[in-house]
């Protein structure tokens, strides 16, 4: 039997459906490339085209289990700050990434969403996004949301100004609330995750959904992106599983 075959066996044994609940939308912080490229004596580039090619079999297992949401942290507003030639380099890797996945993803059902500033991006950037999102606008299966030029704090600050555009002038009566919050989020519309997984061991979640993640299960792995493969990801949900998920009530 080749290698192929005995992983997907592996796989399919292992299964976290079989298990219990699945979550309905699963959030991942990236990280670690940096440091992977490091132990190999590569330069970051290398770490981030690494990280890129891990997606792949990440979306693909996640829409085969039936996931709804996956949402990947892409790059931050804290991002910019790093040197330029990395930073060019990232938006040139998510060029060539939609170029060459779209028609791949359009096939298996996944819708090509954005969360973030996007408007701020290289138009190069923007043009890719904008063709991929038109091409896989009518697929059902799964959303796959890059949180790009994303950053929690800025997304509740922008939620907060849509509020008060629509709403000018205010009232006496007028009130922000919970849920008038969430409409105006960028995940409008979306479930708010329910599994959180970090990679590369940090715990810390880095800006990242402050207002969705409010009741996710955080699930942090020493595992650098890079390495991160299917199985990983089933350890993940397979823990997640075994949690006992209250919302901050008590279980009868």
């Amino acid at each position: 039997m080749d290698t192929d075959a005995r992983q997907h066996l592996m796989l399919d044994s292992q299964n976290p459906a079989q298990y219990g609940k699945l979550p309905r939308h699963i959030a991942i912080i990236m990280d670690g490339n940096g440091r992977w490229a490091q132990q190999r004596g590569l330069n970051r580039a290398e770490g981030h085209r690494a990280g890129v090619k891990a997606l792949k079999p990440i979306v693909k297992e996640c829409a085969a289990m039936g996931i709804e949401v996956l949402t990947v942290y892409a790059f931050s507003t804290e991002n910019w700050s790093r040197p330029q030639v990395e930073v060019e380099a990232l938006w040139d890797l998510l060029v060539e990434y939609l170029r060459s996945e779209t028609a791949e993803l359009k096939a298996e059902g996944v819708r090509i969403q954005t969360i973030g500033n996007v408007g701020a991006l290289p138009i190069r950037a923007q043009k890719a996004i904008d063709a991929a999102m038109r091409e896989t606008a009518s697929e059902t299966r799964m959303v796959l949301n890059l949180a790009l030029n994303y950053g929690g704090r800025d997304e509740l600050v922008r939620a907060v100004n849509r509020w008060l555009d629509e709403h000018r002038p205010l009232s006496p009566d007028s009130y922000m609330t919970a849920n008038a919050i969430a409409a105006h989020l960028d995940t409008a519309g979306l479930p708010d995750p329910d599994l959180l997984i970090r990679s590369s061991g940090e715990l810390r979640i880095s800006n990242f959904l402050l207002w969705q993640l409010a009741y996710a299960e955080i699930y942090v792995t020493e595992t650098l992106w890079p390495d991160f493969n299917p199985m990983e990801l089933h350890k993940a949900i397979r823990a997640y599983q075994k949690r006992d998920r209250r919302f901050g009530g008590l279980r009868e």
